[in-house]
């Protein structure tokens, strides 16, 4: 099945709107919680996309941004 490249034209404005949002509430929170533990950071990154109205990202997304700006320790 191919896609229409129109299609993809459309999507791109949306895309790149949707990203952007993402975007500024993980700055935010990075700004606010960083090095924090992880359930704080995935509790307020949840709250900002939501307020950003970004909400619709995978939760394994939002895990792994949480984990990477909480305090958590990571493997070597």
């Amino acid at each position: 099945m191919a896609t229409d490249p129109r299609e993809y034209d459309k999507a791109m404005p949306i895309v790149a709107a949707h990203l952007a949002k993402v975007e500024r509430a993980v700055d935010r929170t990075r700004g606010t919680h960083a090095g924090q533990p992880f359930a704080a950071v995935h509790q307020a990154l949840a709250e900002a996309l939501q307020d950003d109205g970004a909400q619709r990202v995978v939760p394994q997304v939002v895990e792994e941004l949480a984990r990477q700006n909480s305090g958590a320790v990571t493997g070597p």
